[in-house]
């Protein structure tokens, strides 16, 4: 299969979104005060592992969505080479 130049951009665009903004989510649920996060006594709440998991499934997509756009901006420059 062979990605358009533009769609290997997105990818790769989104893959790198996607690690900038659950990055910081990860540190605001860190540093949460309002009590969501963690229980009186600083323990982590279930708010706090449903986010942190959901935080992690999109870390690992935005890496596999990331490394295909990658993947496809190398073949479109090495088309564009051979040409």
């Amino acid at each position: 299969m062979k990605l358009s130049r533009s769609a290997s951009w997105f990818l790769l665009a989104f893959g790198v979104w996607s690690w900038v903004i659950w990055v910081t989510f990860i540190k605001n649920l860190w540093n949460d005060a309002s009590g969501l996060a963690f229980d009186d006594a600083g323990d982590p709440t279930a708010y706090f592992w449903v986010h942190l998991l959901l935080a992690l499934t999109s870390f690992v997509l935005g890496t596999v969505v990331g490394v295909i756009g990658l993947r496809g901006v190398r073949a479109v420059r090495r088309g564009s080479r051979d040409a």
